[in-house]
């Protein structure tokens, strides 16, 4: 019987469809808009956003944004000793058919940390602000499905980055009194 092992199939069905996604960016629209989704979920999206709190709320926005920098902190040391653990090697650099759309920041792979951030960002912000779910759910989505259509990520690295996400973006809001996601 020639069955590979569990594990080996499962990195050929990740791997099909990362390649699958991958080919959406063939068409230049496609491209230009997760390549600019991607760009700004590097952090530029989450500056802003901080600051804007700030100026719009004055002492209540700097207390958000200090929260969100610290989740933000967390979630890098998170994501970078994960990546060092795990080692996994990025779609593109496995499969030649898979192109890498713009350069990767790092080596690794798993987890996204673009998607962790913005998963974490996105619970913290919405549970001080929940007006602003409407903008941050469609982004925080859209920074996910970049990463693997960019060809930068497996969709098993977003997924679990999205756990991993919302535990630490639950984690936080649990830590911080006054602050929840189900007033």
């Amino acid at each position: 019987m020639n069955r590979l092992p569990w594990r080996n199939r499962f990195n050929a069905g990740d791997s099909g469809w990362c390649l699958r996604a991958n080919r959406v960016c063939e068409r230049g629209g496609s491209r230009v808009y997760f390549a600019a989704i991607s760009r700004l979920g590097d952090g530029m999206f989450w500056y802003a956003l901080m600051a804007a709190l700030v100026i719009a709320d004055g002492m209540a926005g700097l207390v958000a944004s200090v929260h969100l920098a610290v989740t933000g902190v967390i979630a890098l040391s998170l994501y970078k000793g994960l990546k060092r653990w795990t080692r996994r090697p990025r779609p593109f650099a496995s499969d030649r058919r898979i192109h890498a759309w713009v350069a990767p920041l790092d080596e690794f792979s798993f987890p996204s940390g673009h998607t962790l951030h913005a998963v974490a960002f996105s619970l913290v912000a919405a549970a001080h602000y929940p007006a602003l779910a409407w903008l941050l759910i469609p982004f925080t989505a859209s920074v996910a499905v970049s990463r693997v259509v960019l060809g930068l990520h497996y969709p098993s690295d977003v997924l679990a980055a999205t756990a991993i996400g919302s535990a630490l973006g639950a984690l936080s809001l649990w830590l911080v009194p006054g602050v929840s996601l189900f007033v």
